[in-house]
């Protein structure tokens, strides 16, 4: 079964004379699964059309931002009203104290935030943070987490570095990336013993509460309980990196679904309601170092920009409490639904999901940390990639990447993807 896709490739025509690669983020490029990427024409709500008229259920939503799911119209409402009063001002706004409320209402311990434009800016900031608090350099990450692309972060980093198999940190001096430290997911002992030995140098410990850019994988029950009393003893703090996560895997994010409070927090996508906004915050004493009450420096002319914030605003006021549980009851039923299409056929196969983030491998077992998901059967995942696609089901073009449901994946679209989806293993395995 194929589908047209003749403008999709005359426009990426264009576009590898333009961009790197033709595409403008290196995932996008299905370098993951083979073959060229569709071009994106429209959205409406759990639905994606491609240049050519092809229709998909989409499971990626932008890598996660599209909570309520593509064009709702409370989010182009606000867009528009807060669009004619202008695009940006580059001074304080009203939306931006609107919003901020609207995030420490269901974030508490975020006593103070700062806005800025994407996830990179948010977990570059929140380290610089963490160095200038404790007058450390070190940081320690996981292995498969990615924390967006500042130098420090792109070793051992997930996402498009783990799906394109690059190098660990191309580009990157090697005196700073010798400053990060890394270990496996879901080994507290291992990262205990990394941390110990280079406790008088530990600025930070960041963490994805659920890992989401190696495949989903989430932390075993202790594991965030550990981390935390690991930093209370080296004296680093602990940063909760929820640019995928927040507002995701429960109505008021990873401290809510795991009772483990951080440091610093970074988030993004969801509240920016598909427009680029992302944050960083923690407690009042330890916000209050960043400039102008304090000397670490951080400036953006977008940060805070009224469109975004008015976006934001429009998607948290929806995203209520019921909401939040409609869309896990469908995420539990498509996750069960595919637990059970592979099982029918014998296929190794794991999946789950913590909210509306989930996630699957081809594979026996679920996978602890990124070293245990690169068992997977990467092989068979091209194949039913391209076989979902083509019977109109879009899920992200790499094993190792999450996947996301929203507000507009109701009980039709569940039972539409697992009908195709069960065709398309079928094909698969052929």
């Amino acid at each position: 079964m194929s589908r047209p896709s003749a403008r999709s490739h005359e426009i990426m025509e264009r576009s590898r004379q333009l961009f790197p690669g033709g595409v403008n983020s290196p995932v996008r490029a299905f370098g993951g699964v083979g073959g060229e990427p569709f071009v994106a024409e429209r959205g409406k709500g759990a639905r994606l059309w491609d240049a050519d008229g092809n229709e998909y259920i989409d499971y990626v939503l932008s890598w996660g931002p599209l909570v309520l799911g593509h064009a709702p119209k409370v989010v182009l409402d606000a867009v528009d009203r807060a669009m004619q009063l202008g695009t940006s001002f580059g001074i304080p706004t009203g939306l931006e104290v609107q919003l901020a409320e609207r995030v420490v209402e269901r974030m508490p311990h975020l006593e103070m935030l700062r806005f800025v434009s994407s996830g990179t800016e948010a977990t570059m900031s929140a380290v610089r943070i963490a160095r200038a608090m404790t007058g450390r350099d070190f940081i320690l990450k996981f292995d498969g987490c990615y924390h967006g692309h500042a130098d420090s972060f792109l070793v051992r980093a997930g996402s498009g570095v783990a799906t394109l198999g690059l190098p660990n940190s191309p580009g990157v001096p090697k005196m700073l990336a010798a400053l990060t430290l890394t270990a496996p997911f879901n080994d507290l002992e291992q990262t205990r013993a990394i941390a110990r030995s280079q406790a008088p140098q530990l600025a930070a410990i960041i963490v994805e509460p659920v890992c989401g850019n190696c495949g989903y994988i989430p932390p075993e029950p202790g594991f965030l309980d550990g981390l935390r009393d690991l930093a209370d003893e080296t004296g680093a703090l602990l940063i909760f990196d929820e640019v995928m996560t927040g507002f995701r895997i429960a109505y008021g994010g990873a401290v809510e679904a795991f009772g483990v409070t951080p440091d610093l927090t970074t988030f993004g996508k969801v509240i920016g309601g598909g427009l680029p906004v992302a944050a960083y915050g923690g407690r009042a004493e330890i916000m209050k170092q960043v400039a102008p009450l304090g000397t670490v420096y951080q400036a953006g002319t977008l940060s805070g920009n009224p469109l975004a914030m008015a976006a934001g605003i429009a998607t948290l006021d929806a995203l209520t409490p019921s909401v939040h549980r409609a869309m896990v009851d469908q995420t539990d039923r498509l996750v069960g639904g595919l637990q059970a299409i592979a099982a029918a056929k014998g296929v190794p196969f794991t999946a789950g999901h913590t909210g509306s983030m989930w996630g699957f491998f081809f594979l026996g077992r679920n996978p602890r940390n990124f070293g245990e998901a690169k068992a997977a059967d990467v092989a068979l995942f091209r194949k039913f990639f391209h076989a979902a696609r083509e019977r109109g089901v879009y899920l992200a073009p790499s094993q190792f990447e999450a996947a996301f449901t929203s507000a507009a994946h109701g009980k039709r679209e569940i039972d539409e993807t697992l009908d195709r989806l069960e065709q398309a293993l079928s094909a698969a395995l052929t």
